[in-house]
């Protein structure tokens, strides 16, 4: 397994169980907007790189990447000390073989008429690079580093955090 394959799996493993993602865009004028996205079946095995998400086709959103196909992902899982940054390149697709892949009952509430909604797309996402906060000591070892920064003035030490940056690029 080569090296992108294995970030790709680590990267998948620490995102798999965290459901909501905040989903940021460029706007015409320049400004960024976020809104929380349900990431659609990500099988940790066999990953490619390429996040799903439904959506309208009239939003807000998929206008903002038909014009600019930059986006960010921000999953975090703070019981577990896990925090993932994504930023890639996203595309509106209606491949309704991709749609009925991925479709599950709970989309009706966004999408009435389920996978014969007019409204339906889908953002898929390619992972360009991700940044990777997790910490691997338990929450008793993360409280003890706290009180004894706090109480010798020094700094958390930051071998409480690893961090990683991965590039993708496809």
């Amino acid at each position: 397994m080569n090296t992108v394959d294995m970030d790709l799996e680590r990267l998948a493993g620490l995102i798999s169980d965290i459901q909501f993602t905040m989903l940021t865009t460029v706007s015409d004028d320049g400004s960024i907007h976020s809104r929380p996205m349900a990431t659609q079946k990500l099988d940790v095995e066999h990953f490619d790189g390429t996040l799903w998400f439904f959506s309208k086709k009239t939003s807000h959103k998929n206008h903002c990447i038909e014009k600019d196909q930059h986006v960010n992902l921000a999953y975090a899982n703070p019981s577990k000390q896990r925090y993932v940054s994504i930023s890639g390149r996203a595309n509106i697709v209606e491949d309704r073989s991709k749609m009925q892949e991925l479709w599950n009952p709970t989309l009706k509430a966004w999408f009435p008429e389920g996978l014969m909604d007019p409204e339906l797309s889908l953002i898929s996402v390619n992972i360009e690079s991700a940044e990777i906060w997790d910490s691997p000591a338990s929450k008793m070892v993360q409280m003890v580093g706290l009180v004894k920064s706090a109480v010798t003035g020094k700094p958390l030490s930051q071998n409480a955090t690893k961090s990683q940056h991965i590039e993708i690029r496809h």
